[in-house]
């Protein structure tokens, strides 16, 4: 039991680091350091969109239009951050 913690661990760690360079990344697009229109560029950001879609889209259906300023990727890692607190807390259920 003690691995699946570490795989549920490391999956909470994965995601997290995936939703903070999409973040990052939106904003080197919004002020054009980056153009989706390089390959690498839009091949990386479409794929990070794809991926963390899924994360984002019951989120966005919840929260209301804050006309222009996408706050889906701070809920989406505070959501993270307290499944990571409840699962540390309850580490002794997977010993």
């Amino acid at each position: 039991m003690q691995s699946l913690f570490e795989i549920l661990m490391l999956l909470l760690g994965v995601a997290r680091t995936l939703i903070f360079a999409h973040f990052i990344m939106s904003w080197l697009i919004s002020f054009q350091v980056l153009n989706v229109r390089q390959p690498l560029v839009g091949q990386v950001w479409y794929t990070l969109q794809r991926i963390l879609e899924p994360i984002y889209g019951p989120i966005r259906r919840i929260l209301p239009n804050f006309g222009g300023i996408d706050f889906t990727p701070i809920v989406a890692i505070l959501g993270i951050q307290m499944l990571d607190i409840v699962l540390r807390n309850n580490a002794s259920l997977f010993y």
